[in-house]
């Protein structure tokens, strides 16, 4: 990408195209394209198209969805599946229809089936039964990518598919229902510390397996693809390693200072038992992440009390 290049980061707002947007700048790109929901709707198949005609971005990163934990998913299944089409079929059709000279489009490790074998390889895609609670989600994210090698089958377009793990980072969700499970902790620890509370109840059994990438680690693996990768299909990003919901509580509730009890309602969800991505493929193309976990949550945290405390 050249650095007087027209980059549209759609969602920069989000906590993924924020970071996006920093690593950018960090790299010395001056014309970066941003609009907020408010003033593009991505939905709107007009206003994305006279979006297009005005701007006419070189480069796009399709950052922008709708999301949200489990609550969320399985709540608005209807919005879910939508409102995401809507996105993604808006920008990818006019960013062909626009010349646009590269697009990356990111999607979510809830695209792979809920029984796959771990860790998750690529080519386990479409291979069985995705996870009931976030099936609308995931359904809409396979269309992306399916669209992004659809476009590049028909018409040649330069579009590639990043999956990331679960994310956590600056600008995160810390709504209480809405929320991933990593920032839904974060608040739960620190109010329970303001308050004093003896204990803090933890959705699920504590068993499932989890793994968990730093949002700027993200960007800096978007920025890497972006420069050096060039296929059909989708390439995972991750850590390759995981922990359980129990260990991951643990260690949130050490880096906040917490001092009372865990509690474990096995009356609620767990999802998906293990979600591990399988990395050798960004791996075997030169990149590795760089911000550890307890880290990153420390990060999380210290962002989470500047902006909601």
């Amino acid at each position: 990408m050249e650095k007087t290049a027209k980059i549209y980061v759609a969602g920069h707002n989000g906590m993924v195209g924020s970071a996006i947007v920093r690593k950018l700048e960090k790299e010395g790109y001056t014309n970066i394209i941003k609009r907020s929901s408010k003033e593009l709707d991505l939905r709107n198949q007009l206003a994305v198209a006279e979006f297009f005609d005005q701007e006419k971005p070189d480069y796009v990163f399709l950052a922008a969805a709708k999301v949200g934990g489990i609550i969320a998913n399985n709540t608005y299944r209807a919005e879910f599946l939508y409102e995401n089409l809507q996105i993604q079929n808006n920008v990818i059709h006019q960013s062909y229809l626009h010349a646009v000279k590269k697009l990356m489009f990111l999607g979510s490790s809830c695209i792979y089936p809920k029984m796959a074998p771990q860790p998750l390889k690529e080519e386990y895609l479409l291979t069985g039964l995705l996870e009931e609670t976030n099936e609308p989600y995931a359904i809409a994210k396979i269309t992306g990518i399916k669209m992004c090698d659809a476009y590049r089958a028909q018409y040649g377009c330069n579009y590639i598919s990043a999956m990331p793990t679960n994310l956590y980072g600056y600008n995160d969700n810390y709504h209480p229902q809405n929320s991933h499970v990593l920032p839904a902790l974060i608040r739960k620890f620190h109010e329970a510390k303001v308050n004093h509370d003896k204990t803090v109840t933890i959705w699920g059994s504590g068993s499932p397996m989890r793994e968990f990438l730093f949002a700027d680690d993200l960007a800096d693996a978007c920025f890497y693809l972006m420069q050096n990768y060039d296929e059909p299909n989708l390439i995972n990003v991750g850590t390759g390693e995981d922990l359980s919901i129990k260990d991951l509580a643990l260690l949130i509730k050490e880096i906040i200072g917490f001092e009372g009890e865990l509690v474990f309602d096995s009356s609620k969800p767990d999802g998906t038992p293990r979600k591990l991505m399988d990395v050798s493929k960004l791996h075997g193309k030169g990149w590795k992440h760089k911000i550890d976990l307890r880290e990153g949550i420390a990060l999380a945290y210290q962002d989470f009390l500047e902006k909601f405390v």
